[in-house]
This record gives C-alpha cells, sequence and structure tokens, in this order.
C-alpha cells in the first residue's frame, strides 16, 4: 500500500494551516490520501472542507487525543456513491444502534445518506461516523445474512416474525396504554395521548399487513417462483410492483412517524418515578414493539422491496 503524505499541522504558522491543507487536498487524485498530525482535534477543518469541497473524501481519526491528533483523509475514487442509511444497516445491522442512538430513521428515511441526514438536524457527523468505522472493525458475528435470502423465502419470514409479532402483541400493548391512560391520565396527561397514538398505529399497521398479506406478498412470491424456473410473467393488474411498494413505504412513513412521537412522548419510554408495574411494562412493551418494528420495516423498504422491483424487471 502506497505511503500516504503526511502534514504536521502544528510545525506551519496559523493563518497556512488550512491553505496548505487545502492545497495538498486538491493535488490528489481520486482515491489517494493525506495523513494530517495536530495537537488539538482538527473537526473544524473537516467541516470546512465538507463546505468547500463537498462529499468528496472520508476523514478516519487514527489517533484521537489527548496530546496528538492522526487524521487520514482519502479523496473517493470517481463515480463514488455515498451509502443511504438503509444500505448501511442491511450491510451490518449492528449500524442500527448508531442510528438509534442519536434518533436516525434508518427504515421509512433509509434511503437518505449520513451527510444529508446530519446536515438536516444539524448533528455531529464526524462522531456518528466514527462510531460507525469503528464497528467496521470488529467482526461481524450473527446467523442472519438477510440480503443473500431469497425473496420468497425472505418475504415469507417477514409475515412468520414480524407479522405474527405485530398480531400478538398489539392487544397485549393496547391494554396497558389503555389502562394507564385511565387509571394515569389525570396526573401524566401524555399517557392519554400516547393511548390515542398507539390505537392509530393498531388501525394502520392492522389495514397494511391485511394488504401486505392478500396483494403484495402473494405476488412477490410469484416473482420468486418464476425466476427459480426461469419463467416470465404477465402483469399484474397493479401494472407494476412498485405502485403497490410505493403505498407500502408510505405507510411505513406514517406509523413510524406515530411510533416516534409516541417515543417523545414517553420521554423515550422512560417512566417516572412513582410509576406502577403497569405502568413500567407499557412502556416495556412500546419500546420492544417500536424495536421490532424498525427492523420489520428496514427488512421490506432496504431489502425485500428493492430486490422485488430488480427481479420483476428481469421476468417481464
Amino acid at each position: 500500500m502506497e505511503t500516504l503524505k503526511i502534514i504536521d499541522v502544528t510545525t506551519i504558522e496559523p493563518r497556512r494551516k488550512h491553505p496548505t491543507i487545502f492545497e495538498n487536498f486538491d493535488l490528489l487524485s481520486s482515491g489517494e490520501g493525506l495523513i494530517i498530525h495536530n495537537d488539538h482535534d482538527p473537526k473544524p477543518l473537516y467541516y470546512q472542507l465538507l463546505a468547500e469541497r463537498g462529499n468528496t473524501f472520508t476523514w478516519a481519526y487514527l489517533e484521537d487525543g489527548p496530546k496528538i491528533w492522526k487524521v487520514e483523509i482519502l479523496k473517493f475514487k470517481e463515480g463514488h456513491k455515498e451509502s443511504t442509511i438503509g444500505e448501511l444497516v442491511k450491510n451490518d445491522f449492528r449500524k442500527a444502534e448508531v442510528f438509534k442512538k442519536y434518533g436516525l430513521d434508518f427504515c421509512c428515511g433509509g434511503k437518505k445518506t449520513v451527510t444529508q441526514v446530519c446536515k438536516s438536524k444539524g448533528l455531529d457527523i464526524v462522531q456518528i461516523e466514527k462510531e460507525l468505522k469503528e464497528l467496521d472493525t470488529n467482526a461481524v458475528f450473527t446467523s442472519e445474512d438477510y440480503d443473500s435470502w431469497e425473496i420468497g423465502f425472505l418475504a415469507d419470514y417477514i409475515l412468520n416474525a414480524h407479522h405474527k409479532y405485530v398480531k400478538k402483541a398489539i392487544p397485549l400493548v393496547f391494554e396497558y396504554t389503555q389502562k394507564v391512560s385511565k387509571v394515569h391520565g389525570d396526573k401524566y396527561p401524555e399517557t392519554i395521548r400516547i393511548a390515542e397514538k398507539f390505537l392509530l398505529v393498531v388501525d394502520d399497521l392492522n389495514r397494511h399487513m391485511c394488504k401486505e398479506e392478500e396483494v403484495l406478498f402473494p405476488y412477490i412470491k410469484h416473482l420468486s417462483e418464476a425466476n427459480n424456473n426461469e419463467m416470465k410473467i404477465e402483469k399484474p393488474a397493479f401494472e407494476t410492483i412498485e405502485n403497490p411498494i410505493q403505498l407500502m413505504e408510505y405507510e411505513h412513513h406514517v406509523v413510524g412517524k406515530l411510533m416516534e412521537e409516541i417515543s417523545e412522548l414517553s420521554y423515550h419510554y422512560t417512566p417516572p418515578a412513582d410509576a406502577c408495574n403497569t405502568f413500567r411494562l407499557a412502556y416495556a412493551k412500546l419500546k420492544e414493539f417500536e424495536d421490532n418494528l424498525h427492523q420489520h420495516i428496514h427488512l421490506e423498504n432496504n431489502i425485500l422491496f428493492p430486490k422485488a422491483i430488480e427481479f420483476e424487471s428481469r421476468l417481464w
């Protein structure tokens, strides 16, 4: 591997520090890089470089203080395209925890990049990318490589793992949220709004899953069978699978937004100090419900649906 040029920023007069780095960055060809050494965190340089040169580079801390900071800056290769949040989670589901930590939507909002979302929310992209890169250095220990699964099998998995969970969880969570709102609503009025919003979630999800089970998933399984048997298919009544998928993704967004509002109302599922056991259980079950829903929507929006669209385009 080619040795990268090192720029010791501490030896450069202050007014020439950033200009010198920019000049050296501009001389780089695609795929080339440099390393800067500094006596403090050069994070301001990152934002200036991003503002003036755009999303054209990677930024990785090789050493992160407290006395010396070393940062590797690599210029993207020609044709580089930043992965979306959904793609990052698809390739390594552990990254979902980083996005959850910062309130970033990796399921319904999975088509946006980290750069786009951090810019819109005013988040520290350097810190988030640092945490994501730390995961890259550790091996992934998982038996579930969803992206490699055949689409018919993945559709069945979603039905058996997630649809079944939702149908089983809804009556219990509904009972707890209703009870808490009636008993504690006077002192904690947010519980009344939580119960109302969860009722909307129930209504939306029941109708949504019915459409998937009766229309979309049978067609996806038909695509899978046709692909396995090298058969052509006829156009469905809905013309193209992109039409019901667009509707499903919109409904995912609606339900995801409702659960986000419930999370905010419940202070991210943190019960008050004097909460009774039912109160605490209601919040715990709501969090479990949301976590399951996130993976459920991720599997559909970021893996199943794009693969089904690609399958259909090859089978007509």
